[in-house]
């Protein structure tokens, strides 16, 4: 009777499961074509597999990451125990055929799921340590679905219980009579089980083993019924997810910007046609992958504890944000209504308000920390990019900033004509190049809209220029031919202003290079650096960028720049904040740790630094835009930099510079913020 009642269950259970799989296949499939996502397939593959077999995301948070990693092997590897359970139900003493009784296989079953186990018990004790002693916003899981993580957790303790008490049964059941290598873990419940008579062992052997059918199978009809159960279905979908991810050469998901693609092709700005679909105003503008995306989420949190908005409390919350878009997406895709109710809006009506959509800086430190690799900040632009083109329909100050760049390409509405003007600043000689670059000329500084206008920035600029100089370096500027790379507006949704920009330069830098092989660039701005360097790709168009930090650390190490230690007396205490789209987007952490150390300057890190480094404020366009909801970003930046102790606080970005020095302002602190290359100056120059 019970082998009969588990066979029907498990035909309801792999019935409802597959149905609804499939159901969710076709969901994910109605969404809008996204071709870039086949290439590399052999790179993909690797990627996939050692993210996944090494958890390479997962151990950001090591415990977690160990213990989860038990419990992923534990779900493929224990498989060989539940079908020994439907055979129990008709034969107690059955085994699997060959390996039944190899000591190895016995062994490994037992570790495994005595691991599993424990690694689901210290996932649990860390869910409720982080509830009690992180109470509301501060939660990694506030706001995720708990009571869906608890059935979860409850199943997996479940089937471990099962395992070893149908273990000590198979051993009772054998006569064993003394501890050995079979039943290594399960002797404790071989000797519990030894005094009860073979029949009642026979019994309770077709009871757990029914108990272990019946939990496993509920388990699929639960997950089946609720597609929205990520924490359940990212089993069987992170997988895909990762492989698809868009870059699959790196560990992150991080990188530029995804091309604006309208039933699979790229949009033709010059010649746009009248159904293109400009972003995600709707569920059903959503890619596949995006369905992908919001269907793997875990909901549990990692991105939302390393967020900045949350962390000030703004409203957006990545993980929130893709929960939302999920539910709305999966109720509405394939059918009449997925075009037809918006996603973005009014914050009682629709899936995603205004004030979260517009609260994210870019700064990537959700997919950084993403363990299934969801591409939160491409999701949150395209839905810029619809408000923006289609509804016109964003934050005020960005009105004026697209104006500035359109007509002075410049986001400040400086005068173009002002763009060289840092040069009469310098008692050094500086190469304009009025057309194509000269064959001594190593290297074409991009000096960029902040280190052209910006006080703060123009200093940067300045001690890049003479220490180049300084070091024999040939380097040349373009002065009033440059013009906004377009990361302002293309972060902002401003797409077609972007493509007007980039064209342009595009034009310049074609024309500056000629023929020449390797085009060397130098920045001073990791968002000129990311978006030259990567997003102009995507128009065919390749350089050889260098971040001056890279530059001037490689010019140290060949002995060109030859800094001094500060005397004792004279040194200052310093911390480095690592900017973004230096860091998380470009992976760039060592080069300026390296020139500050060779400057003899004492450096003291920040509790949250490199990968985990804390946002300005400043990226996606929000260094344009008024900061009117929580905590300013750059103050709390600022209070963990007047924490260490710092006299000095250096960086590497010219936004950086400007919102934590004005920072340091606000809070009426004396601590001087610097560029690197101004630390580095300050050390050349101590050898005279």
């Amino acid at each position: 009777m019970l082998a009969l009642l588990a066979y029907l269950l498990t035909a309801a259970a792999v019935g409802i499961f597959g149905y609804r799989g499939f159901e969710l296949f076709k969901k994910i499939s109605a969404g809008q074509s996204d071709p870039t996502r086949f290439d590399n397939k052999s790179k993909r593959l690797k990627n996939m597999l050692v993210e996944v077999l090494s958890h390479t995301k997962m151990l950001n948070f090591t415990v977690t990451g160990i213990a989860h990693w038990f419990v992923m092997i534990g779900f493929g590897a224990l498989l060989g125990t539940l079908v020994t359970a439907y055979f129990q139900l008709t034969n107690p003493a059955w085994t699997l055929p060959l390996i039944g009784h190899f000591i190895g296989y016995e062994l490994f079953v037992e570790f495994i799921a005595a691991a599993t186990g424990v690694g689901i018990v210290a996932l649990i004790g860390i869910r409720q340590f982080t509830r009690v002693f992180r109470k509301g916003r501060k939660s990694r899981f506030f706001g995720s679905g708990n009571k869906k993580a608890y059935y979860v957790e409850a199943t997996i303790l479940a089937v471990v219980f099962c395992v070893f008490s149908l273990r000590g049964l198979e051993g009772a059941l054998a006569g064993v009579a003394s501890w050995n290598w079979h039943y290594a873990i399960s002797y404790p419940a071989v000797l519990f089980f030894s005094d009860y008579s073979t029949a009642q062992i026979e019994n309770l052997i077709k009871t757990i083993a029914f108990t272990k059918i019946t939990v496993s199978m509920a388990w699929f009809i639960v997950v089946g019924i609720n597609l929205t159960m990520g924490i359940a279905w990212h089993r069987f979908l992170a997988f895909f997810n990762i492989f698809f991810k868009r870059n699959p050469s790196k560990l992150n998901a991080l990188g530029p910007l995804p091309v604006m693609l309208s039933h699979g092709k790229e949009i033709n700005f010059e010649d746009p046609k009248e159904d293109d679909v400009f972003g995600i105003g709707s569920a059903a503008d959503i890619s596949w992958k995006g369905l992908l995306d919001m269907s793997t989420c875990t909901e549990c949190g990692r991105c939302q504890s390393q967020c900045p908005a949350w962390h000030t409390d703004k409203p957006l919350s990545p993980k929130l944000l893709i929960m939302a878009m999920r539910d709305h997406a999966l109720a509405k895709v394939g059918t009449e209504a997925a075009s037809a109710t918006k996603i973005v809006g009014n914050a009682h009506e629709n899936a995603i308000s205004l004030d979260v959509l517009w609260s994210c800086t870019t700064c990537g430190a959700c997919v950084e920390e993403c363990p299934v690799d969801i591409e939160h900040v491409d999701h949150i632009v395209n839905m810029r990019r619809f408000q923006v083109l289609v509804e016109s329909e964003f934050p005020t100050e960005l009105g004026n900033t697209f104006r500035n760049l359109e007509k002075a390409g410049n986001p400040w509405g400086a005068n173009r004509t002002d763009r060289d003007a840092w040069i009469k600043e310098v008692d050094f000689p500086v190469t304009v190049i009025d057309s194509v670059i000269p064959e001594d000329v190593e290297y074409l500084f991009w000096v960029g809209c902040a280190g052209a206008y910006e006080e703060r920035a123009k200093k940067t600029t300045k001690a890049v220029a003479e220490l180049l100089y300084m070091s024999g370096v040939s380097f040349g500027v373009l002065g009033k031919r440059e013009t906004c790379t377009g990361d302002p507006a293309r972060r902002s949704g401003n797409e077609f202003l972007y493509q007007i920009l980039s064209r342009e330069n595009i034009e310049t830098l074609q024309e500056t290079f000629g023929t020449r092989g390797v085009k060397k660039v130098v920045v001073t701005c990791p968002h000129c650096f990311t978006t030259i360097g990567r997003d102009y790709k995507q128009q065919g168009f390749e350089l050889q960028m260098v971040h001056h930090t890279q530059l001037l650390n490689q010019l140290v190490k060949e002995g060109k720049l030859k800094p001094i230690a500060p005397a004792k007396a004279d040194a200052k205490k310093l911390t480095y904040h690592d900017p973004c789209y230096l860091g998380r987007h470009n992976q760039i952490y060592e080069p300026p740790r390296e020139l500050l150390e060779s400057a003899g300057v004492e450096v003291s890190e920040m509790p949250r630094n490199k990968e985990r480094s804390f946002c300005c404020g400043a990226g996606g366009g929000r260094m344009w835009m008024e900061e009117k909801i929580g905590e300013r970003i750059n103050l709390n930046r600022v209070d963990e930099a007047i924490a260490t102790g710092a006299e000095e606080v250096a960086v590497g970005c010219p936004f950086c510079r400007v919102m934590v020095s004005d920072g340091m302002v606000a809070k009426n602190s004396s601590v001087e913020v610097l560029d690197v290359a101004q630390i580095m100056l300050r050390s050349v120059k101590r050898s005279g």
